[in-house]
């Protein structure tokens, strides 16, 4: 029987300016543990994902952010444009890699999420097919990450355009707008599955940290 952490693929995003977490690098945020916020974030996801991708600006050191030498990064040539856009890059990318031909999804991450269970990456990995979208629920409320299936990252690819392009790179989670009670910061990708409700399902879950980024520096204080 296939594992699926063999046909799935994690993009961790981390390529955005995070302004409004201050001057700092908020991927260099120290955790109340001692670990950096990226570093901590890429170890948890690699627990549950034996191939990921960090997504980082073209100028990025992995170095200097507490990545490993052997990390795999994907650069995107149009962060400043936005989340959208940077996931348009790493779709991009992921699609020109002969080495994943058999990977069926790609969860999109956010780098500043060091709470999730890994049991709840684990959850969402065996619900893998290359035809759905899958999100974790808590408390009522989806979360992070969401899973996509292969057949949908030609439109992740394209959200580079129209969508997620230059003068628009507020569709991403730089965002913070309140609708209907969810947060609206990830725009882009939610498009998609707004464009593909038929094939989207939604995973209860019990993890409060598919809810908990790092938006702000005192936001930190609520990982102790």
């Amino acid at each position: 029987m296939t594992n699926p952490a063999s046909t799935s693929i994690a993009l961790i995003m981390a390529a955005g300016a995070s302004r409004r977490f201050g001057v700092d690098d908020k991927r260099l945020a120290t955790l109340p543990d001692g670990r950096r916020l990226l570093a901590a974030t890429v170890a948890l996801v690699a627990t549950a994902f034996p191939a990921l991708r960090v997504v980082l600006r073209e100028d990025d050191d992995p170095l200097a952010l507490g990545l490993s030498s052997d990390t795999p990064v994907i650069r995107a040539a149009h962060a400043s444009a936005g989340l959208a856009a940077s996931i348009s890059d790493a779709f991009h990318a992921l699609q020109a890699d002969d080495d994943l031909i058999d990977v069926q999804a790609a969860a999109i991450l956010l780098g500043d999420m060091p709470a999730l269970r890994p049991e709840t990456l684990e959850a969402l990995q065996r619900r893998i097919t290359s035809q759905c979208i899958v999100r974790p629920v808590q408390a009522g409320r989806p979360g992070h990450p969401v899973l996509f299936g292969r057949a949908f990252w030609p439109e992740l690819a394209a959200l580079g355009g129209e969508k997620g392009g230059e003068g628009n790179g507020q569709e991403g989670f730089e965002e913070e707008r309140e609708e209907q009670g969810e947060n609206r910061k990830d725009e882009g990708a939610r498009s998609v599955i707004r464009a593909n409700r038929e094939h989207a399902i939604e995973l209860a879950v019990d993890d409060p940290g598919i809810h908990l980024d790092i938006d702000h520096s005192s936001d930190l204080r609520r990982l102790s």
